[in-house]
Parts: C-alpha cells; structure tokens; sequence
C-alpha cells in the first residue's frame, strides 16, 4: 500500500472516527446538503484476495515492553476469500508473559455501534420514530432550546448539544479522577444547561453526550437499564459471552486480559509505563464502557452488516453519511449512525467504528459485501493521543492490502 494510502486511511480514521471525549464528528438526515448513502453509491469493491498474512505479521512484529508505540495487540481478518488471525506483544510487562490472543479488553467508542444497533432495532419496533423529537421521549431531561432535535440527530451526532464538563483531555487529569463514579443523567443536565453549538442537523460534532442521551432514551423505551437491554437484543442472541458492560462501580476488567499501559514522561526525561488497566468507565457509559473479545467483536460485525440484528430500512442508517460539515474542521462528514465511511485509493470502501479507552485502542469494520472484515485491539502506549497509533495503522494498511 503506497504513501497516498497511508495517510488518507489514517486522516480518515484520526478525524472520522476519533475516541474521546471531545473528538468531532457525525451527521443528519434532515440538514441542507443532500446524505450520501451507500445505496446511491452502487456496491463497494469486493476485496477478493485473500488476506495477506506476511503483511498482518509484520505489522505485530517487535511489540511489548520496549516498544514505543504498543506493548501489545490482537487481529482477526474475515471474508469470503478467506481469514487470518494473530497476536503480539505481552500480557504485563511485569511478568513478560505472552499476549493472550482471547483476552478481553476495553473496546471504548466502539460501544457506540450497539447503541445504535439497540435503537434501530426500537424504532423498527415502532416503539420510537427516528424523526421525532428527543423530548417527546425524555421529557424534561432535553430543554427547550433543543426541542428540535431528532433522534437521528443523536445517533448522526448532529444534535448541537455541547459536551459535558469533566477532569480534562489531559492524561494526569483523566489519571487524578479515574475511579470517580459519574452519573449519566448528571452529564446530560450539565451539558443542556448550556447553549446550542449550532442548529440541529446543520453540522456534525462527533461527541459521547448524544449517545448517553441514547442510553437514557434506551432506558425509558425499554423501561430496564440500558446494559440490560443491550444484552438481551445484541450479546444473547448473538452468543457474545465475553462481551460485558462494567457498570458504573467496576473499575477492573473481567476474565483474563492484557494490561493496558500509558507512557509517562518523568522529570529525568525518562518514560514510565503507567499500568492504567484498572479505571472507571462510569463517564462513558453507552457511549464508550464496553468490554469485548476480538472473536466477539467479530461476530457482531459479521451479523450486523449482515442484516441479522438490524432490519433493512434501519440498518441503511449506518451506512448513510449525511451531506454536512463538520463542527471543528470544516471538512464534508464521513460518520453515520454509529459508523464511519472511509474511501481508499483504489476504491474500496469501508465502514466502521474506532474506539480508545486509555490502555486500548480498538477497532471493528470491514467493507459492507464483508469481503473482508477487521477487528482489533491494540495495547497502545498513547491510546488517547492526536495522532493514530502506528500499530493500528500499520495493521489496517495490511489488513486491506491487495
């Protein structure tokens, strides 16, 4: 995969499909600018060779403690021309003990594509209309001043509502108050006391506030808590038995797993590994907290682009990019109903979703025929930084090479 490639896949995945608490991005049916759906563009390129697994290993090659971008990480390549899977690196640098190639981990923004999946799957029940407002469902949580807004526009993210307030994007901010407990509900008050960043479905602004909103619409439409009605319509049915959310008091990572790692600048200039593998995901919620397995994962990529957990007309939301701009760059959108599209040079077209929980970085995807599918998680030293991790971008340019 030549230069071009490299840098348009990671501009795509840096500015299209960013974790964080801030990070832009998303769209809306119902903004000026015509959506651009994936129905309209004919079908994506079909990936028909099969996955290039001297490319796949030298993208693992080296990882673990010394490695200055990630200390460990896990693949699976899927589709009709076959598969691959492997792992590298170290399950705790401590010990040195090999990554475990099953283990669990925290998914982050990934989250977001069952969220989505849940409440398309609601309004496919009739049980919400994605054009009606938020209000109508929550009354009283969303004000006046959003009473416009849709619930397409939470998942788009083109709601307008402002991010809540927090610790800060910093590491040692974030480190300082890892184990606090946040409420959603207090998020979501917080963030509607303050003024609209814009007219609903005039811009995208990728941000976790529209999908807590979601997990309390969830809530209410459902009448049992959102983790619970995640697991009966998604993790049941499909068998994802090592797919968990962790609640809001859970700071640990069930089962057997490989330690995430931060790197720490000392005041010698030196750099310390800071296990950050314990940590509370209470502010993230139905936005980011969940706990998965690459084979899990794989298997709800798999079902969900195969029509299998959403109806048909629904699930064109998540690969639908609606035709506005985005809040911070000003560049056209790339983010569905949960997902994002990306483009490759050569023509092939992919759709899916990044998530970055300090420690992990993580993703899931592949092209919509599932020609050929990705998911991965990589034990990534700056999971939350600006640019893309070199692991992980080194691992899709592999896992897409033809």
């Amino acid at each position: 995969m030549n230069r071009a490639t490299r840098t348009l896949i990671a501009t795509a995945l840096v500015l299209g499909v960013a974790a964080g608490p801030a990070a832009a991005h998303a769209g809306s049916v119902g903004a000026s600018a015509p959506a651009v759906s994936s129905a309209t563009q004919g079908p994506a390129p079909q990936v028909s060779t099969p996955p290039n697994a001297t490319a796949l290993e030298q993208a693992l090659a080296g990882l673990g403690a010394d490695h200055k971008d990630a200390t460990a990480a896990l693949v699976r390549v899927g589709g009709a021309s076959g598969s691959w899977q492997g792992g590298s690196g170290v399950a705790d640098i401590r010990t040195g003990r090999a990554a475990i190639e099953e283990g669990r981990f925290r998914a982050g923004s990934v989250t977001k594509v069952f969220t989505s999946a849940v409440v398309l799957q609601l309004a496919a029940e009739g049980r919400l209309d994605l054009d009606g407002p938020v209000r109508r469902y929550l009354p009283g949580t969303v004000p006046e001043a959003y009473g416009a807004v849709t619930v397409r526009q939470l998942l788009n993210h083109t709601s307008g509502i402002p991010a809540a307030d927090g610790p800060g994007d910093s590491f040692e901010a974030q480190w300082e108050h890892r184990f606090d407990v946040t409420d959603p509900h207090d998020q979501i008050a917080d963030a509607a006391a303050k003024s609209p960043e814009f007219a609903p479905g005039t811009a995208q602004h990728y941000l976790n506030i529209n999908y807590t909103v979601l997990g309390a619409l969830i809530e209410k439409v459902t009448g049992g808590t959102y983790e619970k009605a995640v697991a009966a319509r998604v993790l049941k049915p499909l068998g994802l038995r090592d797919t968990s959310f962790p609640g809001r008091f859970q700071t640990r990572i069930p089962g057997r797993h490989n330690h995430g790692y931060q790197a720490v600048a000392r005041q010698d200039g030196s750099t310390e590994l800071r296990d950050v593998t314990e940590w509370n995901s209470s502010d993230r919620w139905a936005a980011g907290d969940i706990i998965s397995t690459t084979a899990d994962l794989e298997r709800f990529t798999v079902a969900l682009f195969g029509g299998r957990l959403v109806p048909a007309a629904q699930l064109e939301e998540m690969f639908t990019v609606p035709g506005v701009k985005d809040f911070v760059t000003g560049k056209s959108a790339t983010l569905t109903a949960g997902m994002s599209r990306m483009k490759l040079p050569d023509g092939t077209v992919a759709w899916g979703k990044t998530g970055g929980r300090h420690g992990y970085n993580t993703a899931i995807g592949g092209t919509r025929d599932l020609s050929r599918t990705l998911v991965y998680s990589v034990n990534s030293t700056d999971a939350k930084g600006q640019d893309m991790n070199p692991v992980a971008l080194g691992i899709i340019m592999a896992a897409f090479a033809q």
